[in-house]
């Protein structure tokens, strides 16, 4: 790494601020080489990093942090906060077990104002803390930075509709690079097209028409396009142009400020310092570029928005390397292509995930029948209820994480109309890496109080397979669920075929003890099992669950164990206590799942392990339970 003579000197904020604006320049071209080379040894979240350098030292730089609040949205470009907070000795440590978490943490720091992971939070999040100041009496500002990815979310415009109305001093900048994860998608300024005029000339044109990009993001899209619709009127020139293509901003409430060049830090400063005096709701368009400085990361910002390691700038020699097994994403993804070609009426809908769930084949294959709705979780649920309505039969692909935002429409949109909508829901149970907020644990929990759902668990890739298609051809709301990476490595069939819903199967025979698992707990417990001269039941259905597999069980056995990687409180090992005291059977129970409490980021191995749900630990909870028992 080359040299950085004034980096070295900045620990935090207040070193920052001792330096001349005239040095910010290489502030952020040191940092930048920094974040290169550590995200380089690391891995984790990269392109939206360095896309936000120079807004992250200006930010610093103008405002009295912590004092100060600054809330990042998604909180994936927040390494370069990091790194000039006081963490920069501890970025090796990058979302590794007992490291940095990789997204801003209120007990990692002073600095991370709020804790975040989901998208859309930071416009409301800094609103609270604004609010709460003036109430205080308290002279601090707040700024909420949120990309135009997330903009897209309607909790977004929640926020912004109510802060336009409220007298506080608010300060919302727009990171717009064009991303969020996969490119952003909408439809308004096709729409308005015929109203505004864009044809402006030379740079002025440029960087002018990078505000009506904000439009194609916005959701809502007929509503509030005929309420700015309203507003425009002739234009006579291009002054007049731009004026227009702020009016949204503007019918909301918020003085805007804009398009200015996100990588200009000097020009940031300026503008920044005469923000932070003024009063009101004020909106600050800034223009950057995903991946900025990191030639593969500008050409590809998709693929190089999460990294494992960087490559080398001259590719190495191309080694072929032997055959993976595939991940249960990848499993999806060709079963869906599979189910499509099968069955025209098959529509996939996406929150802003194609690649993360496994749809970019699909999109390639089926165009017309893939729908990315942006970061919209609500929406998506309820436009899959109003497909269901007219015979269309919606998979929407979905992280368990992200699915906890629609719950409402899951419900009363989906599941009291019993409508078929089939919820492949990927990233369930430990995740890894990405931390508490995107674990998914809770899906079992929060789905199986749900009138009319069907929840199926596979243990291994081709269960994986059978269950989506058995969910499918199901007249009633469905949901699979399934872990990150890969399974146990079993053989997968190609075709469609189904099983018996609500029924389980007896992997191992064993006595005394019965072990019934769930999904990706099958496999530790029958290691675990063996030692234990154990039955071992692969329960494939949550709901509806085996209650004659369940009795069965505990009449011929004398201890029952449940297993599963999911939250204890109210998963599915309370429903196999149902069915227990539904029949008035009294047996000792032991229920292993993830505990009250949030868990950390982290190799996903150590991680179980941690929670006694490898198989070496369920092996040794079983032993001492019933030794104690």
């Amino acid at each position: 790494m080359n040299p950085s003579p004034l980096l070295d000197i900045i620990d935090t904020p207040q070193d920052l601020r001792r330096l001349e604006k005239k040095q910010l320049p290489q502030v952020a071209a040191e940092l930048r080489e920094f974040l290169l080379d550590s995200v380089g040894k690391t891995g984790g979240h990269f392109a939206s990093n360095l896309g936000a350098v120079e807004l992250t030292v200006a930010l610093h730089y103008v405002y009295d942090t912590p004092e100060d609040h600054l809330v990042w949205d998604v909180g994936h470009q927040s390494y370069p906060h990091k790194i000039l907070t006081g963490r920069k000795n501890q970025m090796h440590t990058m979302r590794q077990y007992g490291g940095l978490a990789g997204f801003p943490k209120r007990s990692e720091s002073e600095y991370d104002a709020f804790g975040v992971g989901h998208s859309s939070t930071s416009i409301g999040a800094a609103l609270g803390m604004a609010v709460a100041d003036k109430q205080l009496g308290n002279n601090r500002r707040s700024v909420a930075i949120i990309g135009d990815g997330a903009m897209t979310a309607g909790q977004a415009f929640e926020a912004l509709n109510c802060a336009g109305d409220m007298d506080v001093d608010l300060l919302v900048i727009l990171n717009d690079n064009e991303m969020s994860i996969s490119p952003n998608v909408g439809a308004l300024p096709k729409y308005l097209a015929s109203n505004v005029v864009r044809d402006m000339h030379g740079l002025l044109s440029t960087i002018k028409a990078q505000s009506s990009k904000v439009l194609d993001k916005l959701p809502g899209a007929m509503e509030l396009a005929q309420k700015v619709e309203n507003k425009i009127k002739t234009l006579a020139g291009e002054a007049e142009h731009a004026k227009q293509s702020l009016s949204l901003f503007e019918n909301f409430g918020f003085r805007y400020t804009g398009p200015v060049d996100g990588h200009n830090v000097e020009n940031l400063v300026d503008v920044l310092k005469d923000l932070r005096g003024r009063k009101g709701p004020q909106l600050l368009h800034v223009i950057t570029k995903k991946g900025n400085g990191y030639k593969f990361a500008e050409n590809d910002p998709v693929k190089y928005h999460a990294v494992a390691k960087l490559p080398s700038e001259v590719p190495a020699p191309e080694v072929k390397p032997a055959a993976a097994k595939p991940t249960y994403t990848q499993v999806f993804g060709q079963w869906l292509c599979d189910q499509a070609a099968a069955d025209e009426r098959l529509v996939a809908i996406t929150p802003a995930m194609r690649e993360g769930s496994g749809l970019v084949e699909f999109e390639q294959q089926f165009p017309d029948r893939y729908f990315d709705v942006g970061i919209a979780e609500q929406h998506a649920v309820t436009f899959a209820g109003g497909l269901a309505c007219e015979g269309i039969k919606p998979v929407v692909a979905i992280y368990s994480t992200f699915l906890q935002r629609a719950y409402d429409q899951l419900v009363h949109d989906v599941a009291l109309q019993n409508l078929p909508v089939l919820f492949a829901i990927d990233r369930a149970g430990i995740v890894g890496a990405d931390g508490p907020t995107h674990a998914g644990l809770y899906d079992l929990s929060f789905l199986r109080c749900v009138p009319n759902m069907i929840i199926a668990a596979p243990s291994d890739e081709n269960e994986c397979r059978l269950l989506l298609s058995t969910c499918y051809q199901a007249n009633s709301p469905s949901a699979v669920r399934y872990p990150r990476g890969t399974g146990t490595g079993a053989t997968i069939s190609d075709g469609l075929a189904t099983v018996e819903i609500g029924k389980g199967i007896i992997r191992r025979e064993g006595s005394k003890i019965a072990v019934i698992a769930f999904g990706s707990m099958v496999a530790p417990s029958l290691t675990a099992a063996d030692n234990l001269n154990a039955t071992v039941a692969d329960m494939r259905f949550v709901k509806p669950i085996d209650e004659e597999l369940i009795v069965r069980l505990a009449r011929s056995h004398d201890y029952i164990v449940t297993v599963e990687e999911n939250a204890e409180p109210g998963g599915a090992g309370s429903a196999v206590l149902e069915v227990l005291a539904k029949h008035g059977i009294c047996k000792p129970v032991l229920l292993l799942g993830v505990e009250d409490k949030v868990t950390e980021h982290g190799d996903p191995k150590k991680l179980l392990a941690d929670l006694g749900l490898n198989a070496e630990s369920v092996e040794k909870r079983i032993a001492d339970w019933i030794e104690a028992v």
